[in-house]
């Protein structure tokens, strides 16, 4: 089951994100997906899942994608190791938690991407695409996946009377 997601997920969120998400857009800033789905299964499934997903992810984006080769790969991967390191050193993952976990990760994927890409461009350059570009674009993907994860964990999660080594109703 976990592999026909993980496999849906590589083949349906770039074609996904670039035609659906043209309509979604805010400002012509559009979500993320592959960034948000990576820190999601991350911070859900552990450093290794994430990494595998954002490998796998970022190869594909890599595969359709004009940019710098290997960019995308390199900094998926990254990022879902880092989303699975910093849940697993949360002593409570919640909904804001995972907010500033992506807002952190989209922000400096941003900034990298930034760099790689407008390298030669001038400091007021860079300077202008981190306020109109970088910035509400991590905000975006902030709220995707806080709002995406607060979906899933809330479906997941066990009821604090259900946890194990309680009995509940006990009196």
């Amino acid at each position: 089951m976990k592999r026909a997601l993980y496999a849906g997920l590589v083949f349906g969120l770039v074609p996904l994100q670039t035609t659906m998400l043209t309509y979604v857009g805010v400002g012509g800033i559009r979500p993320d997906l592959c960034l948000v789905a990576t820190c999601l299964v991350g911070f859900l499934a552990g450093e290794v899942e994430g990494m595998m997903l954002g490998l796998a992810l970022g190869f594909v984006q890599d595969l359709f994608s004009a940019g710098e080769l290997w960019l995308n790969l390199v900094t998926k991967a990254m990022i879902g190791l880092f989303a699975g390191v910093a849940a697993r050193h949360l002593a409570s993952a919640t909904p804001m938690a995972m907010l500033g976990t992506i807002l952190a990760i989209s922000a400096l994927s941003g900034i990298i991407f930034l760099g790689t890409v407008r390298g030669a461009g001038g400091l007021a350059e860079m300077g202008v695409a981190l306020v109109s570009v970088v910035f509400p674009q991590a905000v975006f993907d902030a709220v995707v996946g806080a709002g995406a994860y607060w979906l899933i964990a809330g479906r997941t999660r066990l009821h604090p009377t259900t946890q194990v080594g309680t009995v509940p109703f006990a009196g």
